[in-house]
């Protein structure tokens, strides 16, 4: 199985439909979140099968997780910041193990990330539309088989080049950065 693994969209789409240009054989797009309806945009689009969950700027009407089966195990979808990701990963182990899974995927941080720990693969894709990390914004793959899971992240400069905006850096940009975790 190939997922497609993006968060934090924020209602800005037009990343996700570059990148999508490059991709082949996706079976399923992972939206952890904050504007996870953009996933029910994408899923028209696309016409693939997207799994979205609600983050800490979404509405209701969806889940704060879902389990997502594969055939080497279950990945637990969530945006995160109800597990505290901003700060480590622990509330989000117990989670994930709790309910039998193999790997989390999360997002809220705005950095991208691939955690393997004791077995458990935690996947952050960062975001496309809005990044932390001072590159063009990222997005991350993963690939199961029966005995196998692998995710990586791939950053939208490394596919389409030379975009990359200078974050900047300093105390006014950290406060920016905090602001969206009130």
């Amino acid at each position: 199985m190939k997922i497609l693994v993006i968060s934090d969209t924020h209602g800005k789409l037009n990343k996700v439909r570059d990148i999508w240009t490059k991709l082949t054989d996706v079976d399923l797009i992972a939206h952890a979140g904050d504007f996870g309806h953009d996933g029910k945009a994408l899923e028209d689009e696309f016409h693939v099968p997207v799994v979205a969950v609600r983050g800490n700027c979404d509405g209701g009407g969806r889940s704060d997780y879902e389990i997502i089966r594969t055939e080497y195990g279950n990945i637990l979808l969530t945006h995160g910041h109800a597990f505290g990701v901003d700060y480590d990963l622990d509330r989000l182990r117990y989670f994930t193990l709790e309910n039998g899974c193999c790997a989390a995927i999360y997002g809220h941080t705005h950095r991208a990330s691939v955690i393997e720990d004791d077995g458990i693969y935690f996947v952050n894709p960062g975001s496309l539309t809005l990044p932390k990390d001072n590159s063009g914004g990222s997005y991350a793959i993963i690939r199961t088989s029966e005995d196998r899971l692998d995710a990586s992240v791939v950053y939208y400069d490394t596919v389409f080049g030379g975009n990359k905006k200078s974050g900047g850096s300093g105390f006014i940009k950290s406060i920016l950065n905090y602001s969206d975790r009130l």
